[in-house]
């Protein structure tokens, strides 16, 4: 059985940890940029930056 959503793509998951770290590191913004210019999605952006207990921490 698969998990719902699960990211299937290694390198997504790698720009995702970083700008979730990059938010703690330094504020959501520069995370957003970032986010944004490795084209991730505004949806994926909104739920990893704002909804911490909505995150595949079980993936990582």
């Amino acid at each position: 059985m698969s998990v719902p959503y699960q990211r299937r793509d290694t390198d997504q998951k790698d720009i995702v940890d970083l700008g979730i770290a990059l938010q703690q590191r330094s504020n959501t913004m520069s995370a957003v940029e970032y986010l944004r210019s490795q084209n991730v999605g505004n949806d994926v952006i909104e739920r990893v930056l704002t909804e911490p207990g909505r995150r595949r921490s079980w993936c990582r």
